[in-house]
């Protein structure tokens, strides 16, 4: 049974897509090997790494000896891993990931596919003891909610390297659902949020014009990060707001 799908670069047809059984492995590079991803570019090493199928992940060795790969989750906003030269058999738990091979000037991807990840169930059995304080404490319904959402957009829009949008493009964004948004109120908002999350800007952000700035990439890393929004989330923006900002 097949448990990794790799996607060449350019694949039009599945036809040309790879398929790996667990325990399989597949060698990439510059070289045609038999059973092999030929990436045709004068940057790429001739045998640049192997991929190796491991039930509902897959391992990444990287063969270059002076060059960092990179795997990044088109669907994890940002998120991403380096496999830095030399390493064997990193492991990669992404069910969708994007290898890039930086070749010569250029920026070179393929695509390898994972199973559907399994996860148990919620163990709803009352233990004695006081109840766990949750770790984010988030309504969805509040104002201040749809300013959180607005500042993770891009990202989750598929751009990971998209700046934080600033506080005149947060009102804008926010205008269909909250009519009478305005920079003042954007502004508490962003600072109720950072006093609900108990985020701080780093040192770099303590001049008074970079504060607000430090703020909002803090919170939109944060929420990123675990998962405080996620692309369903997004409808808030769409959606009439509810009244009241906390």
């Amino acid at each position: 049974m097949y448990s990794v799908i790799v996607v060449p670069p350019a694949c039009a047809h599945p036809d040309s897509q790879i398929r790996i059984a667990s325990g399989e492995s597949l060698t990439f590079g510059r070289s045609e090997t038999p059973g092999g991803l030929t990436i045709a570019h004068e940057g790429v090493h001739r045998i640049a790494g192997e991929i190796s199928a491991q039930r509902d992940f897959w391992l990444l060795t990287n063969r270059s000896a002076e060059q960092t790969y990179v795997v990044e989750n088109p669907e994890g906003a940002g998120e991403h891993i380096k496999v830095t030269p030399g390493r064997v058999d990193a492991p990669v738990a992404f069910e969708f990931s994007r290898v890039v091979l930086p070749a010569a000037g250029d920026l070179l991807t393929f695509d390898v596919w994972a199973p559907r990840q399994v996860f148990a169930g919620t163990d709803t059995r009352e233990l004695p003891g006081p109840v766990t304080a949750p770790a984010f404490t988030l309504d969805r319904t509040k104002r201040y909610f749809a300013v959180l959402a607005a500042l993770c957009e891009p990202r989750l829009r598929g751009e990971p390297h998209a700046p934080t949008p600033a506080v005149d493009q947060l009102v804008q964004r926010l205008r269909p659902a909250w009519p009478t948004v305005n920079r003042s109120s954007v502004y508490w908002n962003i600072d109720y949020l950072a006093l609900k999350l108990r985020v701080r800007p780093g040192p770099e952000a303590a001049e008074p014009g970079r504060r607000a700035h430090g703020k909002k990439d803090t919170l939109a890393s944060l929420a990123l990060r675990f998962d405080l929004v996620r692309e369903d989330d997004l409808v808030v923006l769409a959606a009439p707001a509810h009244e009241g900002c906390g």
